[in-house]
């Protein structure tokens, strides 16, 4: 069994979800879950250099960001840290509790699927328990190069294992996963297909644990997951994610499943060209598919090449009179 952390780094119930998971599994009879912890992203605009949190608090759409996370409510975002920091001294972590630095966690992602990937959940957890720490705790800038490079090397890894992009991909795609999963809240914590939104009490977690039959994706980088996220984030609007998530699996699989997908997804991203490539692949390979020719003679029709548009319209209305009407508003 696998417990799915998603979270901000910067979150403060993060590090209380953290506790909660480890006093729920202290009580857990079956063989331990392996934790894995995911991204997320509370406050996307940080800025890449940091900046004193008080600072970055005048602005009311910062301060509302950072407030956002853990179980949700209309609290007033000074009150919704109080609380946090309240619950973060009753599970034991202190002294102190606040962050002293508005950050942009990238970096701090990446390190902690580094760790995932090198080392497996035990050392992706000693990383991420550090990582809080020194935000929550020590109050250092966890998007400092020097910071992510001691805490990197105190857990064994190489100290300049941040210096390349190793992992960018990683958490960017891991990032869009989640929101085709409907991943909404830090933290949230998923077993299966099952999940709990904020820091659930340990009693919640072990009822999550105990009611968990579906153990979920069994390999969420496998083709098959990937265009099912894919197809997901296209639905609700994010072509652009769904042209990067899909794209590992249209270089390994030209079905035409997979190039329609490919070619709406480009086509919604203006990605003209490459849309025209994989839709002129797919008319070839399934030359009745109407829709596969509408899409391809907008396609065309968008990037000025007007003769050839008009041929791929004129054959969709033919083939299917559905398309009929939807061809003839695009027709000279």
């Amino acid at each position: 069994m696998r417990i799915e952390i998603w979270a901000d780094l910067v979150c403060g119930w993060a590090y209380v979800a953290k506790r909660r998971i480890e006093r729920a599994l202290a009580d857990w009879p079956g063989p331990p879950p392996e934790l894995h912890w995911r991204p997320y992203r509370i406050d996307p605009t940080a800025p890449s250099r940091p900046v004193r949190l008080a600072e970055a608090l005048q602005d009311p759409q910062v301060d509302a960001a950072l407030s956002s996370c853990g179980a949700g409510g209309d609290e007033v975002p000074a009150a919704a840290r109080m609380r946090a920091a309240a619950a973060a001294a009753d599970e034991g972590i202190g002294p102190r509790f606040g962050a002293a630095w508005r950050v942009d966690p990238t970096g701090a992602h990446r390190l902690a699927a580094l760790a995932y990937r090198q080392g497996g959940a035990a050392l992706q957890d000693r990383v991420v328990e550090s990582l809080l720490h020194a935000h929550f705790v020590a109050g250092e800038p966890i998007s400092d190069p020097a910071v992510l490079a001691r805490i990197a090397a105190d857990a064994g890894l190489p100290a300049d294992v941040l210096a390349g992009d190793d992992g960018t991909d990683e958490v960017a795609d891991a990032l869009l996963v989640g929101k085709a999963r409907g991943i909404v809240a830090s933290p949230t914590i998923v077993v299966g297909r099952s999940a709990l939104r904020g820091a659930q009490p340990p009693e919640a977690i072990l009822d999550l644990l105990r009611g968990a039959t579906d153990s979920g994706p069994e390999d969420e980088d496998g083709p098959v997951e990937r265009y099912r996220w894919a197809e997901s984030l296209l639905a609700a609007g994010d072509a652009l994610g769904a042209s990067r998530l899909l794209a590992p699996v249209l270089a390994e699989h030209r079905e035409p499943a997979v190039l329609e997908l490919a070619g709406r997804a480009y086509f919604a991203s203006a990605q003209l060209g490459r849309a025209e490539t994989v839709l002129r692949e797919l008319v070839a390979a399934r030359p009745d598919d109407a829709y596969g020719r509408l899409l391809l003679g907008r396609t065309l029709q968008r990037q000025g090449q007007a003769d050839d548009a008009t041929g791929e319209l004129r054959l969709a209305a033919a083939m299917d009179a559905g398309y009929r009407d939807a061809a003839s508003r695009w027709l000279p």
